[in-house]
């Protein structure tokens, strides 16, 4: 997906960033969906992580660490766009 126009200024739609807004909606959002969603997001994590160690090997963090610098406007955008589809997750369990 792209949000591309989400992601002009810091202080576009969100009145915030999206990092700051999901921060917002975790601390006050229902804490039981909050935890299912954050829970959801680290078993996701733990098996990318897996994944690439079984490919890469242990040394994975430092490829995935030189991709981050190589690719550093995609990872940015593809980290705002992930807040805000945790964000969604969250909000739309909540109301």
């Amino acid at each position: 997906m792209k949000y591309s126009a989400l992601f002009e200024d810091e202080d576009d739609v969100f009145l915030g960033s999206p990092v700051s807004k999901l921060m917002d909606i975790v601390f006050t959002a229902n804490n039981d969906v909050v935890r299912f969603d954050l829970e959801n997001f680290i078993r996701h994590r733990a098996a990318l992580e897996m994944v690439l160690e079984k490919h890469l090997g242990d040394d994975f963090n430092d490829e995935v660490n030189r991709f981050v610098v190589e690719n550093r406007d995609e990872v940015e955008t593809k980290m705002k766009s992930l807040c805000i589809e945790l964000m969604g997750e969250i909000v739309s369990k909540s109301e």
